[in-house]
């Protein structure tokens, strides 16, 4: 994990890989309850038994918001700021799925700091987050995300 005293500090990683997370196995019940959640009860991601029948593999597939929403998590294994005020989702410049996660795959978010510049009173930095699934080799997702965090 990189420690570093203040967001400042954190800019001086600009342009670098950061780290990885630990795995984190998805599982039928967190795929249930973000279902129930947000109302996106699909049946690839929540009908077991038609899954079995119909889906490659014949499992269930974790919704892809899901997997971008585990984040702020994942993140936590890769960098600690000490010193810091508030940070904020910034947005994202861009997501893409690129391969599904089946119910019982174990991901871990790979991190890169893209871009840190001056904002608002803070720092916002551009990272590039990519999700490995255990076994593939093509990623589950990869995302441009933005996070305004204050001095």
């Amino acid at each position: 994990m990189l420690e570093v005293e203040t967001p400042q500090d954190l800019a001086r990683h600009a342009g670098s890989a950061l780290g990885t997370s630990r795995w984190f196995t998805i599982t039928q019940e967190h795929i249930d309850q973000y279902a129930t959640l947000t109302g996106d009860d699909f049946w690839v991601h929540v009908d077991q038994e038609r899954a079995s029948r119909e889906m490659p593999g014949g499992k269930t597939i974790a919704h892809g918001f899901f997997v971008l929403s585990l984040i702020p998590l994942l993140a936590r294994d890769i960098f600690h700021i000490q010193r810091r005020g508030v940070g904020l989702n910034y947005g994202l410049n861009r997501v893409r799925y690129t391969a599904p996660v089946p119910v019982g795959s174990r991901v871990r978010l790979h991190q890169t700091l893209l871009r840190a510049e001056p904002a608002k009173g803070g720092t916002l930095f551009t990272f590039e987050d990519r999700y490995e699934i255990e076994g593939q080799e093509r990623p589950a997702l990869l995302a441009e995300m933005l996070l305004l965090i204050y001095d």
